[in-house]
């Protein structure tokens, strides 16, 4: 493993996410918690926090042999009671902190490619059954990972099930090129849809579906649906409000820490020598990378050759023949990388729109129109940052100093902005004007301690991911979580959480936060950038940090752009143009104006620096 991949493990198992997970009682069936789906019979087991929990139901058939790179379809009916007890296998992945297979050793691949399956927290009730009537706000969460790793048992859903009486359903999707793989030889003879790529929406379309039809049973109100999801999850919201096939399925979005990114068709399939360039981990590229692998051919050049000889047909079987370790170790990454720099989101026409999403949002009729939630963190590129030896130091591999503060702090900050600008403001600002409720929060939490002479707060601070152990009102999530959570911050966190499991769970019930579901909140009202003091934005922080409130930030990329070229903090051309270079690879957002700052910086060369506006 290399040292950052150390630091790596070190840090989030740190933060209640190292190779164990978190632990879950044992997994004994009781019988007061069956219950009577289309498929059958399902019994499930006493959760924490007073909930039932139903861990593992199929939602989909195994993706797998010829079903590999097709629509989900339906899970078969099973015989007798389903024991759902145990969380399903993780998609195939790299190993990673976040990949959830116990002893894995990071970088090496994990996962089943029959792992369609999702988990089911909901209130107990007393008896056992689910009264006539009961109709319940579901909250129905997608896992990020920069849609190459994960795993839903990463996520505790019972704490705000049982809280705020609401059904919770942690769902697993297809990842890396089995869930994202565009490619004219998998694409003949399909349907649209399939053809498209996006077999990772798809997923998350069946399992919509599943819910419809099924998280009644559980006392679940199928017509009352709220998707939310982080990173690669809420870039994935972003996607589903957009896609056709998801219309009606949900009734409400949260985002967080999402984006609106995505790939061509071209991106995805062509070679990087094209007339129109691939990406260099695009269907055909790995396809070549394949056929040398597999003895098929000697180098580069005779993959071509074989490839041009090959039907449709042949090239599908081949695909098909490969392993899930094939394939992922067919992609172009650093070793010990478990994250998959890789085209996904395909802007196909048919799943995801040609057209770009800010326009679509903008539009009464262009979008799945519904009640949004966006949101950022703070710092959320610390997270990220903190693993770069230019800027921290690793004494020994993992004790961190920061070599620099105000180049640390300065080039977090421009990166954070942005995020903020393309993945919450930019958004809501355009949903605003045929959507009357769309919110956008800022998480500032920031509290974390020092250890070993290194203040995490000012490493970490409230950096990507941070916010999710306090929507879900969880905390205890590894051996190793009193890193981060100690005694010194839990009262404020624990109100923090507070503060937000019940702003979730309002807009889940009403399609507004408001004042939470008590109604002793401070008042989360729209997105209003009518005038340059309007409020836009509600900060979400304890009261050592200013509190729960309104404000007025707002971000644009240009604003972020304009202020790196004049930050003091950046001493030199090459500093400022490394951090401008950077904002384009995250988070994109730019315009054409945006682009005129990185002329200049064709003087300092970044590898693989993708110039050209996306």
């Amino acid at each position: 493993m290399t040292r950052r991949g150390l630091a790596l493990v070190v840090l989030l198992s740190a933060l209640g996410c190292g190779p164990r997970g978190p632990q879950w009682p044992s997994g004994v069936a009781d019988p007061a918690t069956r219950r009577s789906l289309p498929a059958g019979d399902v019994v499930g087991t006493a959760g924490r926090y007073g909930s039932d929990a139903w861990l593992g139901i199929p939602y989909a058939a195994p993706p797998t042999g010829e079903r590999r790179w097709r629509a989900p379809a339906p899970a078969a009916r099973w015989e007798g009671t389903h024991e759902a007890l145990r969380f399903g296998a993780p998609c195939p992945q790299f190993a990673s902190p976040l990949g959830g297979v116990a002893g894995a050793r990071p970088g090496t691949p994990v996962g089943d490619e029959d792992c369609l399956s999702l988990n089911v927290f909901a209130p107990h009730f007393e008896g056992g059954a689910v009264p006539a009537g009961t109709r319940l706000p579901v909250l129905f969460w997608i896992h990020g990972g920069g849609n190459s790793i994960g795993h839903a048992a990463f996520y505790e859903g019972g704490h705000l099930a049982s809280r705020h009486h609401v059904v919770v359903v942690t769902v697993q999707y297809r990842l890396g090129p089995l869930g994202w793989w565009r490619h004219p030889a998998i694409a003949a003879g399909a349907d649209p849809a399939e053809a498209s790529g996006n077999f990772a929406l798809l997923d998350l379309v069946q399992a919509l579906h599943w819910v419809h039809d099924n998280v009644s049973a559980f006392g679940g109100d199928p017509t009352d649906v709220t998707i939310f999801g982080e990173s690669a999850g809420g870039r994935n919201v972003f996607a589903l409000l957009v896609t056709p096939q998801a219309k009606g399925l949900f009734q409400r979005a949260i985002a967080e820490s999402g984006g609106l990114r995505s790939a061509t068709p071209a991106e995805a399939e062509h070679r990087v020598d094209d007339p129109e360039p691939g990406h260099r981990n695009s269907s055909a590229e790995v396809t070549l990378r394949l056929l040398v692998a597999a003895g098929q051919a000697a180098d580069r050049a005779a993959a071509e050759a074989r490839i041009a000889a090959m039907s449709p047909a042949e090239i599908a079987a081949f695909l098909r023949a490969r392993t899930p370790t094939e394939l992922l170790q067919a992609y172009d990454r650093a070793p010990g990388q478990a994250m998959l720099d890789m085209p996904q989101v395909f802007s196909d026409g048919v799943v995801q729109p040609t057209a770009r999403p800010l326009a679509l949002f903008a539009t009464a009729d262009g979008w799945n129109r519904v009640p949004v939630i966006a949101g950022t963190n703070r710092d959320e590129n610390k997270l990220f940052l903190y693993l770069d030896e230019s800027l921290v130091r690793h004494w020994f591999g993992v004790i961190p100093r920061v070599r620099d503060a105000a180049l640390y702090d300065a080039t977090a900050s421009a990166l954070s902005r942005q995020w903020k600008a393309s993945g919450a403001d930019a958004p809501a600002a355009a949903m605003r004007r045929v959507e009357p409720n769309v919110f956008v929060y800022r998480f500032d939490w920031d509290e974390e301690p020092t250890r070993l002479g290194a203040d995490f707060s000012q490493l970490l601070g409230a950096a990507h991911g941070f916010e999710i152990p306090f929507v879900f009102g969880h905390f205890h999530l590894g051996r190793r979580v009193d890193f981060i959570y100690t005694r010194k911050n839990e009262a404020g966190r624990e109100a923090l959480s507070s503060a937000m499991m019940s702003y979730w769970a309002a807009f889940a019930r009403d399609g507004t936060p408001g004042r939470g579901t008590d109604g002793t909140l401070p008042a989360w009202t729209p997105w209003d950038d009518s005038t340059p003091d309007s409020l836009r934005t509600l900060i979400l922080d304890t009261p050592e940090g200013g509190g729960v409130r309104m404000s007025n930030a707002s971000e644009s990329v240009r604003h972020v752009v304009d202020d790196v070229q004049g930050d003091p903090r950046l001493p030199s051309a090459r500093a400022r143009c490394h951090v401008l270079q950077d904002m384009v690879r995250w988070g994109g957002g730019f315009s054409k104006g945006d682009y005129a700052a990185l002329v200049t910086c064709r003087d300092y060369p970044y590898d693989e620096h993708p110039w050209e506006e996306r």
